[in-house]
């Protein structure tokens, strides 16, 4: 029976690499016909031949995969821990929730507490503030890096402050020295939002590493895919489980899924007013979710993973070309600048249009859009200018001029590792052709 069971399994699986190639073979590039998306997914027969491994195994929740998976990442950055959940927005959910557990002690935040951000972010950054009933304070960024002004912590700091949570904006690193100082100063939590920046260095070392937490998307835009799933990572083991019980319903006991009595004690158990051997498999701790990732999604990643060196190199190299071929036009477009003491793993490649160039960023965008390059925006702009946020509670330091010049200004274009040389020069070619037939009709006015 098993002997049969593997043969399927490998006639299977051979299907599927033929299919693959059938199916997702190489498309030719035509400039200008086929479109140029921002972002995407990027795989082989290896990730098919995973998912279809997976699913023969019909255990269609956390397990084998996961657990892998979670044991290589972790090791790729250097942490003890990873956890898997179901997206990136989770991911940054559960990294606050677990700061809000009484388990922490007077370390914990609790409603009205203050969580320094930026405004020129995304909002599943700012969210599990307002939604853990705390309060976001929002600082400028710097322009071209669009991180974090460092000179403003001091001035969002009150006696409320407890965390600061940030994101490495398109996988450029921001100032973590500095951000890691002012935390260290004043004993707050870090969170760093690492979803657009796997692989990105700071002072030599993987971002992700610098903050008591880092969360990552598996979207498929972003550095690898499992179509839906985050990870938060950490190395503070007692972190990690609460992070586990509020992704796990709020349980107390952490048996993966299908096991038993991990703890050997499953029916010695007396918390709160619960009857003393009251099952621990059904003992709560704390208000969770249910955000676990699938088996299936997490054996697509195990695929990924191998390949994540040549696609952070990849997505440098098109960074690379794209700011070669655009850097003589800076008199009508601002190009992006990695923070000093940094080596990013490019998400994508901002371009902001000076407020006097002879064109505006909308037109911009519609000639790219009709060249068939897609093409998006830096996030939600100034965030506390977008609708769901008019009501919220929150500080703000100065005007947040610069975050208005996101939100009016800046786009960006794709770095993704599918994109071809021949893409990345239309891309160029293209922008090129714009600004300097712009600049042409300025002077023959």
């Amino acid at each position: 029976m098993k002997e049969q069971e593997g043969k399927l399994r490998s006639e299977i699986l051979t299907l599927v690499g033929e299919y693959h190639g059938l199916v997702f073979g190489e498309q030719k590039f035509i400039a200008g016909k086929t479109h140029i998306p921002c972002s995407g997914r990027v795989f082989d027969a290896d990730e098919m031949k995973n998912l279809v491994d997976s699913a023969l195994d019909f255990w269609l929740t956390s397990g084998r995969f996961a657990e892998r998976f979670e044991y290589e990442f972790a090791r790729f950055f250097g942490l003890r821990h990873a956890a898997l959940v179901n997206s990136g927005s989770s991911a940054n959910l559960l990294a606050l929730c677990c700061l809000t557990s009484p388990e922490l002690g007077q370390q914990r935040l609790r409603p009205g507490d203050e969580v320094i951000t930026v405004a020129a972010g995304f909002p599943a950054t700012v969210n599990p503030v307002i939604q853990n009933q705390l309060v976001p304070v929002f600082v400028d960024v710097t322009i071209p890096t669009y991180n974090v002004d460092v000179s403003q912590l001091e001035l969002a700091l009150s006696k409320r402050t407890r965390a600061v949570m940030l994101a490495h904006t398109l996988g450029n690193p921001f100032d973590l020295s500095a951000v890691k100082s002012f935390t260290q100063k004043h004993n707050l939590w870090l969170v760093e939002d690492c979803c657009d920046a796997v692989g990105a260095l700071y002072e030599d070392r993987n971002v992700g590493t610098f903050g008591d937490l880092a969360t990552i998307s598996f979207y498929p835009a972003h550095h690898i895919t499992m179509g839906e799933g985050g990870c938060v990572l950490t190395n503070h083991t007692k972190l990690m489980e609460l992070v586990e019980s509020f992704r796990d319903w709020g349980r107390h006991c952490r048996c993966n899924p299908g096991k038993d009595n991990t703890c050997g004690k499953r029916f010695d158990w007396q918390l709160g007013s619960l009857p003393n051997g009251y099952d621990h498999k059904y003992i709560y701790s704390h208000i969770g979710y249910n955000l676990k990732i699938t088996d299936m999604q997490a054996a697509i990643g195990i695929a990924q993973l191998k390949k994540l060196p040549d696609f952070i190199e990849k997505r440098k190299q098109n960074f690379q070309l794209l700011y070669e071929n655009l850097r003589d036009l800076q008199e009508f477009l601002i190009l992006p600048e990695s923070t000093p003491h940094s080596e990013p793993s490019w998400f994508g490649f901002p371009i902001a249009v000076r407020t006097d160039a002879p064109f505006t960023r909308g037109e911009l965008l519609r000639y790219l859009e009709q060249c068939n390059i897609g093409t998006r925006l830096l996030f939600g702009g100034n965030l506390i200018r977008q609708p769901a946020y008019k009501d919220i509670t929150y500080r703000k330091v100065g005007e947040l001029a610069n975050s208005d010049f996101v939100m009016n200004q800046v786009f960006w274009v794709g770095v993704y590792p599918g994109l071809t040389g021949a893409m990345i020069d239309y891309m160029a070619e293209s922008l090129r052709k714009y600004v300097i037939g712009n600049l042409r009709k300025v002077v023959y006015k």
